[in-house]
């Protein structure tokens, strides 16, 4: 079971107040194997309070999915990126691959993305005819029209371009 971190803080005081696993183990009212890995941890300068990441076999090879992803603009597929890497050597799993590609693709998409602030183009008809250009003689305005493309209402386009 995962400890809080006061009972960690319990544990590693009655550590230092005897010395001991075993008497530590009894003032906190845990077992002398949890105590003793604590510790251990502590010293050792890992963090005690998350599990530490173990390495996987796809790791050596993550920049160079990392500079795939990134080349292809985040479009690279998975499978193909496997094949790939099975040139390398890489001995691992095409699930592994995946993975690892997802991870890439959403770290790459995290970084590439446009601002929030940035305003959609206008939405254009055919011969560079502007939406609210072919929607200003519209008998019955169902909606009001707006800059950004994606609240207009298609059926109102579907109407005008027919």
């Amino acid at each position: 079971m995962k400890k809080s971190a006061r009972e960690i803080m319990e544990i590693f005081e009655a550590f230092d107040k005897t010395g001991s696993a075993h008497s530590a183990a009894r003032l906190a009212g845990v077992d002398p194997k949890t105590v003793r890995r604590l510790v251990a941890a502590r010293d050792a300068g890992a963090p005690v309070a998350e599990p530490g990441r173990r390495e996987r076999i796809i790791d050596p090879f993550q920049p160079k999915i990392e500079e795939w992803v990134d080349h292809s603009e985040g479009l690279v597929r998975a499978d193909k990126v496997h094949e790939r890497l099975l040139v390398l050597g890489f001995t691992g799993d095409e699930r592994t691959t995946r993975r690892a590609v997802h991870e890439a693709k959403v770290r790459w998409r995290a970084g590439h993305r446009p601002p929030a602030s940035a305003a959609s183009p206008p939405l254009r008809a055919g011969h560079g005819l502007r939406l609210p250009d072919l929607l200003a003689g519209h008998r019955r305005p169902v909606h009001r029209l707006r800059e950004n493309a994606r609240t207009r209402c298609t059926a109102c386009v579907r109407l005008c371009l027919a």
